[in-house]
């Protein structure tokens, strides 16, 4: 599993680790009952606190994408076709939103960012 934390980021490390492991199991790079690394294995591997992708896996848990089983791991469930989608809308809204922001510091108008975006999706096309 290939995570990649910024530490830097504005965003706190358990919500990057949320988001990359749902990204993961919604595009299928992680199966379901596939088991995920130990807490303490992940927060080697990513510098951060056990404590930390605890609370990365227990939100996940909360949301229905994982699972704990009590001395034998954290492995992924079943998602459902229409949870998918609805996160992956709102995956790509949230990313939308930060585009948007970025572009409108560097002044990129509307029409700009339009035009950039319908440029973008007709190389994504041919």
């Amino acid at each position: 599993m290939k995570i990649i934390i910024q530490h830097n980021s504005m965003v706190p490390i358990y919500e990057q680790l949320v988001n990359q492991i749902k990204s993961l199991i919604l595009e299928e790079s992680l199966k379901e009952n596939e088991p995920l690394p130990s807490v303490r294995v992940l927060a080697k591997e990513i510098r951060a606190s056990a404590l930390t992708v605890k609370k990365a896996y227990d939100l996940l848990e909360q949301e229905g994408f994982i699972t704990t089983i009590h001395g034998k791991g954290s492995f992924v469930l079943s998602v459902n076709k229409h949870a998918k989608r609805e996160n992956l809308l709102y995956s790509t809204q949230e990313e939308l939103e930060q585009v948007i922001k970025k572009a409108r510091q560097a002044g990129i108008s509307k029409a700009e960012l339009a035009e950039l975006v319908a440029m973008i999706l007709e190389e994504e096309e041919a």
